[in-house]
């Protein structure tokens, strides 16, 4: 918890106009703390997002803004001249000292954002047109950084798809069994290491590297509330060179079902199949211009691998006592784990249907 306090002394260290009015907590990640900042000038309201980075998470945070201040100044030339441009991609907000970021005496790093206005996330799709635009909004996310120059963006987070070594993760965790809660997760880890063999499967493929967001679950979209349109992405901290493939399968993950992430009736976890039309249909329109027929056969492989992936990374956590993501509640990483594990057999029921989707979509 931050207290209000902290948050109008590191307000002031940014090139901000006016005085601090209010701030409180914005939306629910599970790694970073952000803060809805209201400021005023001249009687006239600014809103600003700030945030404090999570050092434990990410250890290199100067490499990460590095990052993300390169890749939302091409975004913003890109778009430059568009409708509504302002609102089409983040813009960092420099701290008086003209670096991307704020260090306070503690360490810690803060960054802000303009607001964008009249945006907002979404938990779950309720129906095929969000779908469509939020994998429209991907795809053309990617698409916009194909021709970023070089030289290559940082890998802050070394080996952050590497399902293998994800899955080596969770072997230790379950011989360690450090919380000792192994003992009411026995059907998940047998789930897991009953799909050892997929863990490699996109790695094998020899796809290309691509600039990508490598997070893309729906919540890291922002939506017009008026008209849902999906105006940009958001949360850029895992933006790095990556497999495009994996954009669209944590789209799958999040976009396809209408179950929470941590839903613990599993009668309501199961991919809908008109939705993965629309989200390859939308991803399609926009990441179809550069895709290469290898990466394209390869899209429902990437929904299966990062759906499994992710729940691996849940139980992991919670095996290991709940360290890396923020919960709420005794067992939510649990939850979590069984109900990617849930979605991971539906995909796989489903798999021949969702190919023949991908192959007739131009």
């Amino acid at each position: 918890m931050i207290e209000s306090r902290q948050v109008q002394a590191v307000v002031e260290k940014f090139r901000v106009a006016g005085t601090c009015r209010s701030t409180q907590p914005l939306g629910n990640g599970h790694i970073n703390d952000t803060q809805l900042v209201v400021l005023e000038d001249s009687g006239a309201e600014i809103r600003c997002v700030l945030q404090r980075i999570n050092r434990h998470i990410f250890q290199q945070p100067e490499a990460m803004m590095d990052n993300i201040r390169r890749v939302t100044t091409h975004l913003a030339a890109r778009t430059s001249g568009e409708p509504d441009a302002c609102r089409r991609c983040l813009t960092l907000i420099p701290a008086r000292d003209g670096r991307c970021f704020h260090q306070d005496v503690t360490g810690d790093i803060w960054r802000m954002y303009d607001h964008i206005p009249g945006g907002c996330s979404m938990e779950v799709v309720g129906s095929t047109a969000e779908a469509f635009e939020a994998a429209k909004a991907v795809g053309r996310f990617q698409r916009l950084l194909a021709d970023l120059p070089s030289p290559r963006l940082h890998e802050t987070l070394p080996d952050f798809h590497h399902t293998p070594k994800r899955f080596a993760a969770l072997e230790q965790a379950v011989a360690i069994d450090g919380a000792g809660r192994g003992c009411h997760a026995r059907a998940e880890i047998e789930f897991a290491f009953a799909r050892r063999s997929l863990t490699g499967a996109l790695l094998a493929a020899g796809l290309p590297e691509r600039i990508v967001h490598n997070d893309t679950k729906l919540n890291n979209l922002l939506f017009d509330a008026d008209s849902g349109e999906a105006l940009c992405v958001v949360d850029l901290d895992t933006v790095m060179p990556g497999l495009a493939p994996l954009d669209f399968g944590d789209l799958v993950r999040t976009a396809a079902c209408p179950a929470r992430e941590d839903e613990r009736d599993l009668s309501q976890v199961e991919l809908q199949i008109d939705w993965f039309e629309a989200l390859a249909r939308g991803y399609l329109s926009e990441a179809g211009q550069f895709l290469t027929v290898a990466e394209k056969a390869h899209l429902v492989c990437a929904g299966k691998l990062i759906t499994l992936e992710t729940g691996i990374r849940f139980l992991t956590d919670y095996l290991s006592g709940d360290t890396y993501f923020k919960v709420q509640r005794e067992g939510q990483n649990l939850d979590r784990c069984r109900t990617q594990f849930k979605l991971v057999a539906s995909i796989e029921r489903q798999e021949p249907a969702m190919q023949r989707l991908i192959d007739i979509t131009p």
